[in-house]
């Protein structure tokens, strides 16, 4: 059975963490495909981690292994997951991180067991790395560990339905271009207002001059706050949890 193995951590890759991760992978399931989703998730920022996670993880084909390594608590008392959820699988620290797939209906978790020579800083290439390569192999996720009952899970803030046709949102995500990512969606025409700033919801990026502020709806769904080719975040100085405001057209 040849099977995907998707890689999500903060590592970057000036280092040889991921190699050495990949290696073991590769040296217990030699027939995996290895896909780098991204290293350049922001050090220990398991919040940014989650939202990734939450983006692409049922973009890949049913038995896709997901290895997610976002870990500020590795080596603490704090678990290490083994997850089947909709017909995929995900191993990672039990942060959070993993949350996209926990919150499906009937998704299975299992703590994996830590064994006694595994380096207390490494446990993405001594924990997780050998139990995703077990999952690729198509062993049982209930070979990997015993169940565990109450799993670590975050849910993105609601936004909030307030008097006058308007909703209270917050700033959840910063892109690498800048765009403020909203909790947000743009089901109506509508007004943003972030701060003294106010934007009409555009189409596309195109819909205002280069260096003009703009909102637009994201590819996930989501509205975001940009600047046509600049950065919104630096601009006006926005960053996660900032108050965001859509005021629907009258």
């Amino acid at each position: 059975m040849s099977r995907i193995v998707t890689f999500t951590t903060d590592f970057g890759t000036a280092d040889g963490y991921v190699g050495e991760i990949k290696g073991v992978v590769l040296t217990h399931a030699p027939d995996a495909t290895i896909v780098d989703v991204t290293h350049d998730i922001p050090p220990q920022d398991v919040d940014y981690a989650r939202l990734t996670v939450s983006r692409f993880w049922r973009r890949f084909p049913p038995g896709t292994v997901h290895l997610v390594v976002v870990d500020p608590g590795v080596g603490s008392p704090r678990a290490a997951l083994a997850v089947a959820s909709d017909d995929r699988f995900l191993v990672g620290p039990d942060n959070g991180v993993l949350s996209a797939a926990l919150l499906i209906p009937n998704a299975r978790a299992v703590t994996l067991r830590v064994p006694d020579d595994a380096s207390a800083t490494f446990h993405g290439r001594d924990v997780f790395a050998p139990a995703a390569a077990a999952l690729a192999r198509g062993e049982q996720i209930t070979a990997l560990g015993s169940p565990a009952d109450t799993p670590i899970t975050y849910r993105t803030p609601e936004p909030v339905a307030r008097d006058g046709g308007v909703i209270e949102g917050e700033v959840i995500a910063i892109d690498r271009f800048g765009n403020a990512i909203t909790n947000l969606s743009a089901e109506q025409a509508g007004v943003v207002m972030v701060g003294h700033r106010s934007m009409r919801v555009r189409r596309t990026y195109a819909d205002v001059a280069v260096g003009e502020a703009l909102a637009v709806v994201g590819s996930g769904g989501a509205i975001e706050i940009s600047i046509r080719n600049d950065s919104a975040a630096k601009a006006f100085h926005l960053s996660r949890g900032d108050k965001v405001i859509l005021r629907a057209d009258s």
